[in-house]
């Protein structure tokens, strides 16, 4: 299965008057063509940074790209001049952002949004975009007599949909999905994230799902990627973060998820805070809420290393005994 998207050594900073933020470090990833691979972290893991990475959106200033390659297709996206990227954003990379009640401009037409993306990148007249932005809105489950609508009109699940629209219009080979169900609620989140299965399929999409939920990556992801202070922890296929976790970090995820099936009285939060990315730990960045920490964890950043066919994990930990049982 070849990589349609293969990060090596990525490393993203932020400059600011409290001092350097180390948002992503050191990041190695890979997302196969087809494949859906979930990036799961804390709030402030690095994620959004990532991917914005990838659609070269860093805000500059203050952030800046210190390191590393992210190649689509074997092009380094970073030796690009900003012509050729922008033929490449929301051509064949795109983006489902995090809030649509920010993504999308309130004085345009939802339609003129869609079929703006389709003019620039397909060349089409406007008559000939417009359709095609009418069959993009009523792909997503709304009328197409509705193009000439403002985003006022519609509900936050609808603006979801539209925003969908607008990164699936070019038929992308890669999808970023930063949180796309966080601001809705249940019922319109199952509705949504079944909405992007089945286009994923339909079109053979790759995508790297952004959540914090372990329940949403369990439908619909094939890989998962742990990622934690900016870098990956645990990298795996579905079934060996699920039924396998090596990580004290994941294991803290799963252990804050209720069990419905297990009779307990509380759960167990992982304790403390992400520490501050401008001050990150001399060795481990989760040795501070760790319970196996040791003196080397304190002192060495662990590498990643593969303890399974494609399962890589960081920790210095991993196979000791310790309290009658694995880390």
């Amino acid at each position: 299965m070849d990589n349609v998207i293969e990060i090596k050594d990525l490393s993203i900073q932020y400059a600011t008057d409290e001092g350097i933020v180390k948002a992503v470090n050191h990041l190695n990833l890979q997302l196969a063509r087809g494949e859906t691979l979930g990036l799961v972290g804390e709030t402030g893991a690095g994620k959004t940074t990532t991917a914005l990475g990838i659609m070269g959106l860093i805000p500059d200033p203050p952030g800046v790209i210190t390191g590393g390659e992210i190649l689509f297709e074997g092009t380094d996206l970073l030796k690009l001049s900003k012509q050729r990227l922008r033929a490449i954003r929301g051509n064949k990379i795109s983006m489902i952002f995090q809030d649509p009640m920010t993504s999308l401009n309130p004085v345009v037409t939802v339609g003129d949004q869609i079929a703006e993306s389709i003019r620039i990148h397909e060349k089409l007249s406007r008559a000939e975009a417009a359709l095609k932005a009418k069959d993009m809105l009523e792909l997503v489950g709304i009328p197409g007599d509705r193009y000439g609508e403002y985003p006022h009109q519609f509900s936050g699940g609808m603006k979801q949909r539209v925003i969908i629209a607008i990164a699936l219009s070019c038929n992308p080979e890669v999808i970023l999905a930063d949180e796309p169900t966080t601001a809705l609620d249940v019922t319109i989140q199952a509705q949504v994230l079944d909405l992007i299965s089945k286009l994923k399929k339909e079109k053979n999409t790759s995508m790297i799902l952004i959540t914090h939920d372990l329940g949403v990556v369990v439908e619909i992801c094939d890989k998962v990627a742990i990622m934690y202070a900016g870098e990956i922890v645990e990298y795996g296929s579905l079934e060996q973060i699920y039924d396998q976790t090596a990580h004290p970090y994941t294991k803290g995820l799963f252990g804050s998820i209720p069990d419905i099936e297990a009779k307990t009285s509380r759960l167990k939060p992982i304790p403390g805070l992400m520490p501050d990315p401008s001050n990150l730990p001399e060795g481990c960045s989760f040795e501070p809420r760790c319970e196996r920490s040791c003196q080397l964890c304190k002192e060495e950043n662990p590498p990643l290393i593969e303890i399974g066919n494609g399962h890589f994990v960081k920790c210095h930990n991993y196979g000791k005994v310790g309290e009658g049982e694995d880390v």
